[in-house]
C-alpha cells in the first residue's frame, strides 16, 4: 500500500478515530479506491490490522461531506439495507474536506442479490412520516439540493428539484427554448401527481443509480452515496431505471413487494427522471439535452 490522502487528511483521520474508539490508530498505508468520478478515495489500513475508507475533495463545496454523513445515518437507521458506518468528517479550515466509512469490501452478488435489495428499498419506501422534503440541504453529486419541508409534493417537486436545475443549466448556455412545454408541466404537475397524497412521504436515497449499490463480499448489496430526503418512492424507481438501470429480478421483487400507480408506466417515470436528467446536463453537458428533452416530452403527455 502506498499512502495516497494528503497529510492533513491522514492526521485529522487518525484523530478522528482515536476520538471514536478511545485508542490511538495511526495509518500504516492506503490503496486508491476507484469508481468516483468526484472525489479521490482509498481504503486505509491502519496498524492494528483493521480498515477504514475515506474520500476527500479540496474544492468541496461547503457541508457536501456532512450532508453525506447525515443522509448515511439516516438511511441506516431507517431501512434494513448494508449502509456504511459513518466513523467521522471533516471540513479544514484550509486544505480537503473528507468523510471516513466503514469499509465494505466489494465481492460477487449473491444468489438473492437483487430481490435482497428490492426488498430493502421498499421497506426504506414503507417508513412514511410527515411532510415533503428535509432537514437539511445537501447535494446531488457536488450540485446544492434544496430541501426544507413542503405539504405540497407538486410545488416541491417543480420549485425544489425541477425548476433550479434547469435554471442553473439554461445559465450554462443548455436547453434553450421550449419555455412553453415547461410551462404546461408546471401547470400540469398537480394533475400528474394527484395521487401522490402528502401522507405518503416516503424515506428516498435520492441518487439511486447502480453506481450507488455494489455487492459486499458476502453478496448482500450495499448502498452509497445519498441525496437523502422525504417524497414519493417512485423517485427512486425511477432513477434505478436510469444510466443502465437494475437487473429485471430488481424490478420483479420490488413490484412483487409494493404496488404500482398505472401513472408511472404513462409518463411519470420520465417525469421523475428528468431531476438527474438535468443534474447531469449541469455536471457533464449537452450529450444530456436530448434526454431531457425526450423525457419532457413523454411526461407531457399525462397533462
Amino acid at each position: 500500500m502506498t499512502a495516497l490522502p494528503p497529510a492533513e487528511i491522514v492526521s485529522a483521520v487518525e484523530r478522528a478515530l482515536g476520538e471514536s474508539t478511545g485508542a490511538t490508530p495511526r495509518i500504516a498505508g492506503a490503496a486508491r479506491v476507484s469508481g468516483g468520478c468526484i472525489n479521490p478515495s482509498a481504503r486505509l489500513r491502519l496498524d492494528d490490522g483493521s480498515e477504514a475508507f475515506v474520500k476527500w475533495n479540496a474544492n468541496a463545496p461547503a457541508g457536501m461531506f456532512e450532508a453525506e454523513a447525515d443522509g448515511l445515518e439516516a438511511l441506516r437507521n431507517a431501512s434494513g439495507l448494508r449502509i456504511p458506518e459513518v466513523l467521522g468528517f471533516g471540513t479544514e479550515a484550509s486544505g480537503p474536506s473528507w468523510l471516513l466509512l466503514e469499509y465494505v469490501p466489494a465481492g460477487g452478488p449473491g444468489e438473492r442479490f437483487c430481490s435482497r435489495l428490492a426488498e430493502g428499498l421498499a421497506r426504506l419506501h414503507r417508513l412514511v412520516d410527515g411532510a415533503f422534503g428535509w432537514g437539511r440541504d445537501n447535494f446531488i453529486g457536488s450540485l446544492p439540493q434544496a430541501n426544507g419541508w413542503d405539504e405540497d409534493w407538486a410545488a416541491f417537486w417543480w420549485e425544489r428539484r425541477l425548476e433550479p436545475k434547469l435554471r442553473m443549466a439554461r445559465d450554462r448556455g443548455f436547453l434553450s427554448g421550449e419555455d412553453d412545454s415547461w410551462r404546461r408541466l408546471e401547470r400540469g404537475m398537480s394533475a400528474i401527481l394527484e395521487d401522490a397524497p402528502a401522507d405518503r412521504t416516503s424515506m428516498l436515497h435520492g441518487d439511486l443509480w447502480s453506481g450507488n449499490v455494489y455487492p459486499s463480499a458476502d453478496g448482500e448489496p450495499v448502498v452509497i452515496d445519498p441525496a437523502v430526503y422525504r417524497g414519493h418512492a417512485e423517485v427512486d424507481l425511477a432513477m434505478t431505471e436510469l444510466f443502465g438501470g437494475f437487473a429485471p429480478d430488481f424490478h420483479d421483487a420490488y413490484a412483487g413487494a409494493t404496488s404500482l400507480s398505472p401513472m408511472y408506466d404513462e409518463g411519470r417515470r420520465d417525469l421523475y427522471q428528468l431531476y438527474p436528467l438535468l443534474v447531469h446536463v449541469n455536471l457533464f453537458g449537452g450529450s444530456y439535452e436530448g434526454g431531457v428533452r425526450a423525457a419532457l416530452a413523454r411526461a407531457l403527455r399525462l397533462v
